[in-house]
């Protein structure tokens, strides 16, 4: 029998493949056609003949003995049918598959095969797609060797390369892509050189399912042996290399090679392909960087579209800078280019989602001036912003005059508005509009119901978020982590801890995997009840089921036993932790330094702290005040000082409890002089004292003998209208007879 051997670079090319499709076998070699068919006395053809010598029926020569029919030869006939009208009409009913249950899978394909290399040559390109995929099909359901379709599919190498190209996209379409390469490898190993709109859609579908290794190597293989990359190709590689999953250094890399490629073969880029080099760029956060491309590309003369701008405004907006992305849109216009509707779109989406209503509403007048009809998104996007600004009733108001002027909203719009009502407690409203989107036909998905539990959790009406759930199951709609979730946490707002395990249970029973939300939440309320025991015995489970965040429940776990002052268990799972090789986090930090301060340990605290910082973790304003709070609590306020401008230094802003520690640090020390200091500096920063600072304060004072000051304190307390506590009333009365009795100073 005959072999056919790869010639290069085709057998290099098929060796790359294979290691990346095959892995664990070598490229298979295929049989010639014609010598595979010399097994099989039953074939159609002896030799097909080239193509461009059969443009017609007519011409079409086959040998006589070349058949051996089957008895009433219905499939024959089918055949006959369509090769004489050249239409597969009304019997396109009669699928492969049939034809193979009726008449065998050998007839079936010689059938079928004569079928599309006649449609071929009328370049009936539909039909022959339609064929080439029903037999794909077939032998893709059934688990049969695509290897062994071509032999079988193809009686001859000497034809054109048409029936590949097809074959190649119907395996592109259904994402068989390493079939579809081994047909671009296999036409290339017989001489023939598939169309550059098929390699196209291969590697389109390639880059689809990020399989950029495969890309990248047909890519390299059309560059050195064909079809030549037109402008379409470089943009698909472009694209491919421009996604979230890839790296910044990647993409400027290939694009720098691409650009050069398209350079060097005389390929002028179009507006497509400067649009997804510019989305590249933005996609990793170089938005200036593709902003100054855009201006650079104009300056050149080139010619752009809106989509180049359109990205840049996206950029701008996702780092928060939206008034430079309203100065593209008038950049645009004075460059020629008219901003269209995602241009406006993805601007008033920026300014509501950070809080600018008025301006993102003054955006869509705007739109009406330029004639340009905003979108179900557009007006979705100036929903979510009044609703997150607690405006449901002026969200309501424009949803109702949207419709009236011929809108049709979707499940997102209905579920923004059902979320904003649930946000304030109004489950009255939310209801009615979730029953007026099921009385439109808007099926409920599990976002409508997850915000109606969450809105009933929240008012405390766990009966209906249970029935809600309820529902969610009954109408088909399977329950997510999200939606437990939501009435676990209910029910430890509620205290029923019992419910929420129980429910935990019911989760595994419906085949939910709880994440580390779930068993934080359980584990914090188990910690308030002092039921730690209970809590530690998640954490086997946690370890088994691998749930990745396990730290934030250790952490849960650590800040339970410090609240509770069970010191030696806390120290011991510490130890615990750090055996198991997991690194401490900033918020693990943070609560084991306030675990050491409330111990007295504060030099084993600072330890930790400057351990954190090595680590390139920065400490926020609970880490400084926690350490703080520790050495003023052992007496050195020096070193608490220093501390409090290291933080002023980094940019981090004191609160009232960072102030109030400081305070009595000092006034423990007799200096109530700093202290009214630190009060006057809160006063300046807008931060103002609380009961406690006063408290400390007043403490200070009369500790001092300065009674004339603490009564001034508290004169000035009342006139700020906060009242005294229990403690104010407490420190009032056991130092009042001793204070009382010294000269006013």
């Amino acid at each position: 029998m005959g072999i056919y051997t790869f010639r290069n670079p085709c057998s290099l090319l098929s060796r790359r493949f294979s290691a990346i499709f095959h892995e664990t076998r070598p490229f298979r070699i295929y049989y010639a056609a014609s010598s595979a068919l010399e097994l099989d006395d039953r074939h159609m053809f002896d030799e097909y003949p080239q193509m461009d010598a059969c443009n017609s029926l007519d011409e079409t020569i086959i040998p006589e003995g070349s058949i051996r029919m089957q008895e009433g030869g219905k499939l024959w006939h089918l055949v006959s049918r369509a090769l004489k009208s050249l239409k597969w009409g009304s019997d396109r009913n009669f699928r492969f598959r049939v034809a193979v249950k009726e008449h065998g899978l050998s007839h079936a394909i010689n059938a079928f095969r004569i079928t599309v290399h006649v449609f071929a040559s009328a370049e009936m390109r539909r039909d022959v797609y339609a064929l080439l995929r029903d037999i794909v099909c077939y032998y893709n359901e059934h688990n049969l060797d695509m290897f062994e379709l071509f032999p079988a599919l193809f009686d001859s190498w000497k034809r054109s390369a048409y029936i590949y190209n097809v074959l190649m996209k119907v395996f592109a379409a259904n994402s068989m892509l390493e079939n579809g390469v081994d047909v671009f490898v296999w036409t290339k190993s017989i001489g023939l050189e598939p169309d550059i709109l098929s390699c196209n859609f291969l590697l389109k579908s390639l880059t689809n399912a990020n399989r950029l290794d495969s890309v990248r190597i047909l890519y390299e293989d059309m560059k050195i042996s064909g079809p030549a990359p037109n402008v379409y190709t470089y943009t698909i590689i472009l694209n491919g290399y421009s996604r979230g999953n890839n790296s910044h250094d990647a993409f400027v890399s290939i694009a720098g090679e691409v650009f050069h490629d398209m350079e060097r073969s005389g390929t002028s880029p179009n507006a497509v392909t400067y649009s997804t080099y510019v989305h590249g760029l933005c996609q990793f956060g170089y938005v200036d960087s593709a902003l100054d491309f855009v201006r650079d590309m104009l300056r050149q003369g080139m010619s752009l579209n809106s989509h180049c701008f359109n990205v840049v405004i996206h950029g701008l907006c996702r780092k928060g800078e939206l008034y430079e992305a309203l100065r593209i849109l008038e950049e645009m216009r004075s460059h020629g280019i008219l901003p269209d509707v995602y241009s406006y779109s993805t601007l008033v989406d920026g300014f509501c989602r950070h809080g600018n209503i008025e301006k993102g509403y003054s955006l869509i007048e705007e739109m009406s001036l330029y004639n340009i009809k905003p979108t179900l998104a557009t007006f979705s996007s100036l929903f979510y912003g009044l609703c997150k600004a607690g405006q449901v009733d002026v969200s309501l108001e424009i949803f109702r005059h949207c419709e009236t002027c011929g809108y049709e909203f979707d499940n997102i719009s209905y579920d923004i508005l059902i979320n904003g009502f649930c946000l304030l407690g109004d489950m009255d409203s939310a209801t009615k509009l979730f029953q007026e989107m099921i009385s439109k036909n808007l099926f409920p998905n599990a976002y409508n119901l997850n915000s109606l539990i969450n809105g009933f959790c929240k008012s405390g009406q766990l009966d209906k978020a249970l029935e809600t759930l309820s529902i969610m199951q009954q109408e088909g709609i399977q329950p997510d982590t999200v939606s437990y979730n939501l009435i676990v946490d209910g029910y430890c707002r509620e205290g029923q801890l019992e419910e929420a395990l129980k429910l935990l249970e019911e989760m595994s029973q419906q085949n939910i995997i709880p994440d580390s939300y779930t068993y934080t939440t359980v584990i914090n309320n188990l910690c308030k009840e002092r039921r730690l025991d209970k809590a530690r015995e998640f954490i086997p489970l946690l370890l088994k089921k691998n749930i990745l965040s396990e730290i934030i429940v250790y952490s849960a776990l650590l800040d339970g036993y410090a609240k509770c002052f069970m010191f030696n268990q806390a120290f011991k799972l510490y130890a615990g932790i750090l055996k198991s090789g997991i690194s401490p986090d900033i918020v693990m930090y943070t609560i084991l330094i306030n675990l050491f301060c409330s111990n007295s340990k504060i030099f084993e605290a600072h330890r930790l702290f400057e351990e954190m910082t090595k680590k390139g973790l920065n400490p926020d304003i609970v880490s400084y005040t926690s350490l703080i709070s520790g050495f003023c609590r052992v007496g050195n306020t020096e070193k608490a000082w220093t501390l409090f401008r290291l933080m002023l230094r980094r940019g981090i802003v004191p609160n009232v409890y960072t102030y109030t520690c400081l305070i009595d640090g000092f006034c423990r020390q007799n200096r109530a002089d700093i202290s009214k200091f630190l009060v006057d500096e809160m006063k300046r920063r807008d931060i103002a004292p609380n009961v406690v600072t006063y408290t400390v304060l007043m403490t200070g004072y009369l500790r001092s003998c300065h009674t004339g000051k603490a009564r001034e304190v508290l004169n000035e307390m009342e006139d700020m209208g906060i009242m005294p506590d229990d403690v104010t009333y407490l420190i009032l009365e056991r130092q009042a007879e001793y204070a009382y009795r010294m000269p006013v100073r």
